[in-house]
């Protein structure tokens, strides 16, 4: 993009503002939580126990035979 050093500077400066409002926690406890939480919701998880044959969305409507 046709930007201006300036431009480009004040951007990252608006986004470091924001960032800087951003409140921290120790990853010793964010990642407890976290991992409690994938463990939690892993019986839900499609990506683990897979989609059933009749509500998957990709899944071919038909197919086509050339005889």
């Amino acid at each position: 993009q046709d930007m201006t050093e300036k431009e480009l500077l004040k951007m990252e400066l608006d986004q470091l503002k924001k960032e800087v409002k951003n409140e921290r926690q120790m990853i010793s406890k964010t990642g407890k939580e976290l991992k409690d939480y994938i463990e939690s919701m892993a019986g839900e998880d499609p990506l683990l126990k897979g989609v059933p044959e009749d509500k998957n969305p990709f899944k071919e409507k038909g197919g086509c035979t050339i005889s």
